[in-house]
């Protein structure tokens, strides 16, 4: 089981005095954990694209090239890349980049994204958002394929025997599908052979179960081989030094954040009860201690099978020095707990071997 960190970036409460850090802080914040995440041995770094002033990670592939040049081991990808209102040639052309400068340590995780701000501000219509995103994921597949594309679609202009560089040293970049739930993407994610990464941050996450037998299925039933059917899960979390303190500690950054997306999408905040019942064993939240986090970790597992799991920790204004210790204790404790559990059990531990395949 790889474990990891996913973040949009968001701005950490300054200590001294009590205001959020500048947007340009922020990325170097980012830029600092994931030399931790390295550091205490975490498999796995995702930067998810948001463009707001609370979460400003806007640029995923230049701040994990950052990254890569202080860093020697951990897994640097988007989670996701916003592809409905990217450029596909773009997007290679940096992951590509990224995967050099980190010695192939790079990968794509392609979504539809659950936040919408990108389409007003790269002058898409939200109507075409699924249309959009069938056909973008298409060009990137073709690209991965071959050196020189030919495409037509109705969002960008043709490609006619077009050359895409640079390439990867092993000649293609491991790419994800990301979604939140849908089961048509679980569909989508098997028939074009490509793992699956689910993103959840609500409910009872071993009811993703049915949607991940269902991608097992599809990927089946297309010829897909077995070592390439895939499924990681994204969940929000934190670990503390014990369970209480790191419960209470992340409350207020949980409730932040809910506020202010709440506020952009017409939901009113979560109140404490549910949060409570969230961070309880089987709930979407994994806040805790490093014994209860592995816990959970492997209870999962028992129901998803997943190989990779990744947490969103810097939520709010949670500020860095805490996020750091979250992510040190993911790696040096919760970590280890879980590989010895699953050893015990028979099933799959982390590798540090590359996760993704080859599209």
């Amino acid at each position: 089981m790889e474990l990891g960190v996913y973040t949009f970036g968001s701005a950490a409460r300054d200590e001294a005095t009590g205001r959020p850090v500048s947007s340009a802080q922020a990325q170097r914040n980012l830029v600092e954990a994931i030399k931790v995440a390295d550091e205490v041995g975490l498999d796995y770094f995702g930067i998810g694209e948001h463009h707001t002033e609370e979460m400003p990670a806007s640029a995923a592939a230049t701040i994990l090239a950052a990254g890569a040049s202080i860093t020697s081991k951990i897994t640097l990808a988007s989670a996701v890349t916003v592809l409905s209102t990217e450029d596909p040639v773009r997007v290679y052309q940096q992951f590509a980049t990224l995967d050099a400068i980190s010695g192939g340590r790079a990968e794509i995780t392609a979504g539809r994204g659950s936040s919408i701000e990108s389409f007003p501000l790269f002058g898409y219509d939200l109507q075409d958002y699924d249309e959009l995103y069938g056909e973008k994921l298409e060009l990137l597949l073709a690209i991965d394929r071959d050196e020189r594309v030919t495409w037509r679609g109705r969002f960008r202009p043709a490609l006619d025997d077009a050359e895409v560089w640079p390439r990867p040293d092993s000649g293609h970049l491991p790419i994800w599908l990301g979604t939140g739930g849908n089961p048509r993407s679980s569909l989508r994610a098997g028939q074009l052979g490509l793992p699956i990464a689910y993103g959840i941050i609500g409910g009872q996450p071993h009811r993703f179960a049915q949607l991940a037998e269902l991608y097992r299925r599809s990927a089946r039933a297309s010829g897909v081989p077995e070592a390439n059917i895939k499924v990681s899960v994204g969940i929000p979390g934190f670990v503390g030094d014990d369970g209480p303190t790191a419960r209470e500690t992340w409350w207020r950054e949980w409730l932040e954040t809910m506020t202010v997306v709440g506020r952009r999408r017409g939901f009113p905040p979560p109140p404490r009860g549910l949060y409570d019942q969230d961070s309880a064993p089987g709930g979407a939240l994994f806040v805790g201690s490093p014994e209860e986090i592995a816990e959970r970790v492997v209870a999962l597992h028992g129901h998803l099978g997943h190989t990779r799991q990744f947490f969103q920790t810097d939520v709010g204004g949670l500020p860095q020095r805490d996020f750091l210790r979250s992510i040190e204790l993911l790696g040096t404790k919760v970590k280890p707990l879980v590989d010895a559990e699953l050893a015990a059990t028979g099933a799959e531990v982390s590798t540090g071997a590359d996760a993704g395949v080859r599209a």
